[in-house]
C-alpha cells in the first residue's frame, strides 16, 4: 500500500471516512514493522501526505482535525529481519501528532532463556525503555510528541532446572497460558502456586516463578516507576497494551495517581 501514491490516497481517504462515519477523534497507524530503509521511506511520505489531507478534510468541512498517530518499535533504529534501518522522524516529527513506542516484547518463549519482556533498564543491552526513548528523542522526536507503551501481560516460560530460575536462567520451551498471561492471570497464577515474586531493581521489572513456570510481568512498583521516568523525561504520556487485561483497574489506577505526582 506505502509503495504507490495511488494506493496511499485509497487508504488514506478510506480511513477518514472510517473516523468520521463513527466519530472517532482520528487514525492510528501499527506498521509492524517497516522492513526496510524503502518501507521507511515510504512511511515518511505515507504520513506526509495522510496529514495533508487531514488538514484539507478538516477545511472542507470545517470540523476539527482528526488526530494522526502511530504505533512504532521501541527503539528508532531496527535491525532485526532485515537490515539496519531507521525510522523517517523528520517526516514522523512534523506530519504526526505522537508516536507510542511499543515499550515491550524485548524477551519471549521464542528465546531459551528467561527475560524481563519490559525492563525499564538493562544494563547488559540495548534492551530496556530507557534505551529507546532515549533514541526517540536523540533523533530527533520531541519527547512531548512521544508516548510510552506499558503492557498488561507477560511472557511465560518453563525453566530447565526448577532451582536455576534467576533472570536468563535457561528454559525449555513455553511456561503457563502457552507463552503469555495478562495481568489478571499473572496474579492468579502467582496466588494459586504460592509464587516466588521478585522485583527487579535494576531493570524496575518484576518476574515470578512456582516450580518450573516462569513469568515477566509489571506490578503497581515498576509502572509507578515508568509513569515517574515519563513525566521525568516530559513525554507526552503512556498508553497500555491494554486497558481489558488489567485486574479491577489496579495498574491503571495506578498509573493516573503517579502520573499527578
Amino acid at each position: 500500500m506505502a509503495n504507490q501514491a495511488y494506493s496511499r490516497a485509497a487508504f488514506i481517504n478510506s480511513t477518514i471516512k472510517v473516523a468520521r462515519k463513527y466519530n472517532f477523534d482520528g487514525v492510528d497507524l501499527d506498521w509492524e514493522f517497516p522492513s526496510n530503509e524503502t518501507d521507511m521511506s515510504n512511511l515518511g511520505l505515507l504520513f506526509k501526505e495522510w496529514r495533508e489531507a487531514l488538514e484539507n478534510e478538516a477545511n472542507i468541512t470545517n470540523r476539527a482535525r482528526l488526530v494522526l498517530t502511530s504505533a512504532v518499535y521501541y527503539a528508532s533504529n531496527i535491525s532485526f529481519n532485515g537490515g539496519p534501518r531507521s525510522y523517517p522522524i523528520q517526516a514522523i516529527s512534523q506530519y504526526v501528532d505522537w508516536i507510542s513506542p511499543m515499550c515491550f516484547d524485548y524477551h519471549g518463549s521464542w528465546e531459551k532463556f528467561t527475560g524481563l519482556h519490559s525492563a525499564l533498564y538493562d544494563p547488559y543491552s540495548n534492551l530496556s525503555t530507557d534505551f529507546g526513548i532515549r533514541s526517540w528523542i536523540q533523533g530527533g522526536m520531541p519527547s512531548k510528541n512521544i508516548v510510552m507503551g506499558l503492557p498488561l501481560y507477560g511472557p511465560t516460560w518453563s525453566l530447565e532446572n526448577p532451582n536455576n530460575n534467576s533472570v536468563g536462567a535457561p528454559t525449555m520451551g513455553t511456561g503457563p497460558g502457552s507463552g503469555l498471561l495478562v495481568y489478571s492471570q499473572v496474579i492468579d497464577f502467582n496466588r494459586d502456586n504460592n509464587a516466588t515474586i521478585v522485583f527487579d531493581n535494576t531493570r524496575i521489572s518484576y518476574y515470578s516463578y512456582a516450580g518450573d513456570s516462569w513469568v515477566s510481568y509489571d506490578d503497581i512498583g515498576s509502572v509507578k516507576s515508568k509513569v515517574h521516568y515519563a513525566r521525568k523525561r516530559s513525554l507526552g504520556g503512556y498508553f497500555f497494551w491494554a486497558l481489558g487485561q488489567d485486574l479491577d483497574w489496579a495498574i491503571s489506577s495506578t498509573a493516573s495517581q503517579a502520573w499527578l505526582t
